[in-house]
């Protein structure tokens, strides 16, 4: 399940929710039954992002620690300003990180 809505500042489309099956996230399920499901969503938001001309750039909450890492280290998606302390953890993906994830999916 996903939820995707156009920022309020009008830069990106932010991906207001990723659900994926608990099996298929890597910080739940060693191995993972279910592979490339976030990637696809996030995807997703790419292509909305692209046909809205905000260049492919999403924002988006990382829920866990543990996600945030994942999203940095295999998304390439960049720590932007948390807008209040220990709130959510805000990531964005955009330039060549959403180019190779957009690319993964097309033939």
């Amino acid at each position: 399940m996903g939820a995707y809505k156009e920022d309020e500042s009008g830069i990106s489309i932010y991906i207001v929710d990723i659900e994926a099956h608990p099996e298929s996230n890597p910080t739940i399920s060693q191995p993972k039954k279910y592979l490339g499901i976030g990637r696809m969503m996030i995807a997703f938001g790419i292509q909305l992002s692209i046909d809205a001309s905000l260049g492919g750039i999403v924002t988006f909450a990382a829920k866990t620690d543990e996600l945030l890492e994942h999203y940095i280290k295999d998304f390439g998606a960049i720590p932007i300003v948390q807008p209040m302390s220990g709130g959510p953890k805000l990531l964005m993906i955009a330039d060549k990180s959403a180019q190779e994830i957009f690319s993964t999916y097309l033939s």
